[in-house]
């Protein structure tokens, strides 16, 4: 007998994360995208940095994001 595997209950993330995310892409696309507090930072050029701020972002919303992993 094989035991069977439990599947993940669905979405790693919630919608208004992925919303969040594109929303950052957006900007990083614009060029309006800014790292650092109040956006007293550079212009974000890394994708990985836009989605990251996007993430951040949405947990600020209360939304469905996983928590960071612990350095």
């Amino acid at each position: 007998m094989v035991a069977k595997k439990k599947s993940s209950s669905g979405r790693k993330y919630g919608k208004v994360a992925g919303k969040k995310v594109a929303n950052a892409m957006r900007r990083k696309k614009k060029g309006t995208l800014k790292s650092g507090k109040g956006g007293k930072g550079g212009t974000v050029k890394s994708r990985k940095q836009a989605i990251a701020i996007g993430l951040s972002e949405a947990r600020k919303k209360g939304a469905k994001v996983p928590k960071k992993k612990a350095a």
